[in-house]
């Protein structure tokens, strides 16, 4: 049984997508990175970037989610598209893995977390919504994002469209009709439900105090001693 490392926030959501469409059967094992937890000795043997989720399936651990989706996806023969379409599968995947993610991430730390930067919050806005534009129109004429089939980098994607209300505020995706439709398209899938509720039995922790502000941005606290320049 494969175990995966779990927090409900939009990288580990796109792993329990997959678990939940594939039926493969998985354990979760919570980590609350609003504790810290991602920073144990134990965990750093799974995932040496500290973070949320990992797997270990048997003799093998993979950490980071779009790899995690690569490895599900080529261990199953599920959710990879057509052979003929592999280079644009890994080419979309690898645009959500550099570009989607990270920078709507940045986009909501900063509007969150620093609001007193404008410049670093219209930065990351805007470059998300470069992001959501591409997507529009690579989704004008097909149903998912590859080809009318759906994949992995659709369910890499659903991960952070879904918090779209948070990255780019809740009318967000009306500019962006295409990718609305796409949106609306994965959410009606019933793996989608299932995986909402993955670990909704888990109480995580949810006050934002200095306690998960180290624990999610240990780089902003250097240790004593240590000169920052």
């Amino acid at each position: 049984m494969i175990q995966f490392y779990f927090h409900h926030t939009p990288n580990p959501m796109k792993v329990a997508l997959f678990l939940e469409e594939s039926g493969l059967a998985y354990e979760v094992v919570p980590v609350d990175i609003f504790k810290g937890e991602q920073h144990t000795t134990e965990y750093r043997a799974i995932n040496p970037n500290q973070k949320t989720p990992a797997i270990i399936d048997g003799s093998n651990t993979v950490f980071d989610s779009n790899a995690i989706l690569l490895y599900l996806g080529e261990k199953t023969d599920q959710f990879m598209g057509n052979p003929e379409e592999r280079g644009q599968l890994y080419s979309w995947l690898m645009f959500v893995a550099t570009g989607l993610s990270p920078f709507s991430g940045q986009a909501v730390h900063f509007q969150h977390a620093a609001p007193e930067l404008p410049y670093a919050i219209n930065r990351y806005r805007r470059e998300v919504e470069r992001h959501y534009g591409i997507l529009d129109e690579r989704l004008r004429n097909q149903q998912y994002i590859v080809s009318n089939e759906y994949t992995i980098v659709d369910m890499a994607a659903w991960g952070w469209i879904d918090r779209f209300p948070l990255v780019l505020g809740e009318n967000a995706l009306d500019k962006f009709p295409h990718l609305k439709a796409w949106y609306e398209r994965v959410n009606a899938r019933k793996a989608v439900e299932r995986a909402r509720n993955v670990g909704k039995d888990i109480n995580f922790k949810t006050n934002f105090d200095e306690e998960t502000q180290r624990s999610l941005f240990p780089q902003n606290y250097p240790k004593a001693g240590v000169q920052v320049h």
